[in-house]
């Protein structure tokens, strides 16, 4: 598949932002960007060292992130650290809506699993109210370099 055009990805996520009803500006498109770049979900501290050196300041990354999640292009998780950390949200992405994610217990390393399927089935007999709604699946293990 070709890498797409960074003019054709700035006006994609100009059309992204336009149609969730948010201005596009610079910070958000450097946001986005940012985490377009990344494979796995990034914090607030990741981002805001990598785009700190750019002009923005972590206040401002950090408006954009909430903006961004408020509006749904972005979604946020807590993966068992207390640290919140974020991803685009883009159907038929490597990002799609909901997907699990993977920890190692070791380093930390958080790793998309999107071509991984989950599947937790109730017992049977469980009633479907007892249980309420699953939002988010975790693993946690070792990763490859720490086993």
């Amino acid at each position: 598949m070709a890498k797409k055009k960074r003019g054709d990805e700035i006006a994609e996520l100009k059309a992204m932002l336009r149609g969730a009803g948010l201005r596009s500006t610079s910070a958000r498109l450097a946001v986005l960007q940012q985490l377009l770049a990344t494979k796995t979900p990034l914090s607030h501290a990741e981002l805001a060292k990598e785009l700190v050196p750019t002009g923005l300041d972590r206040a401002t990354v950090y408006r954009n992130l909430m903006d961004l999640a408020e509006a749904g292009i972005v979604s946020r998780a807590e993966l068992g650290d207390h640290v919140w950390r974020y991803e685009v949200r883009r159907e038929g992405h490597e990002h799609s809506a909901e997907h699990p994610h993977f920890v190692c217990v070791d380093c930390g390393e958080v790793t998309c699993l999107t071509e991984t399927s989950v599947d937790i089935t109730p017992t049977p007999g469980t009633k479907k109210s007892s249980i309420g709604s699953l939002t988010e699946v975790l693993l946690k293990g070792h990763c490859g370099k720490c086993s």
